[in-house]
Parts: C-alpha cells; sequence; structure tokens
C-alpha cells in the first residue's frame, strides 16, 4: 500500500468515544474527585467499560504493529 493511500485510509477511520472516560466524567465531583460510591454502584457499567477499551487498546497495538511492518517494507 503506497503511503498516501494509508493516510487517507486512516484519516476515514471514525472517532472513538471510550465509555471509560465518559463514566469518568460522569462520576467526578466539581473538585475533580471520583465520588467512589457513585462509582461502585456502576460496577457493571465500570467492568463493561473497563472491557471495552482494554480491547481498543489492543486492536490499537495491532494496528501500530502492523504500520510499523509496513514502514520497514
Amino acid at each position: 500500500m503506497e503511503t498516501g493511500n494509508l493516510i487517507e485510509a486512516l484519516k476515514q477511520l471514525p472517532e472513538v468515544r471510550l465509555r471509560l472516560i465518559e463514566l469518568a466524567w460522569e462520576v467526578a465531583r466539581d473538585d475533580g474527585t471520583i465520588d467512589a460510591e457513585q462509582l461502585l454502584s456502576r460496577g457493571e457499567e465500570l467492568e463493561e467499560a473497563a472491557c471495552e477499551a482494554k480491547a481498543y487498546a489492543d486492536a490499537t497495538r495491532k494496528a501500530v504493529s502492523c504500520l510499523m511492518s509496513l514502514g520497514r517494507s
């Protein structure tokens, strides 16, 4: 794949909004600390958001590895 084509393909990737970040904002107090009680009451949601973030991080690592391999060839 040519570099220009790769760059254009990467530009087409949609923005990702991780639920974990949104959840952190939702349970943050005005002073920036986390409301632990509220976070604990949303344990299942937190677990799902953490799994989503881990899957995204794993996919990102794989994509970076592929891009590095392409760069070397």
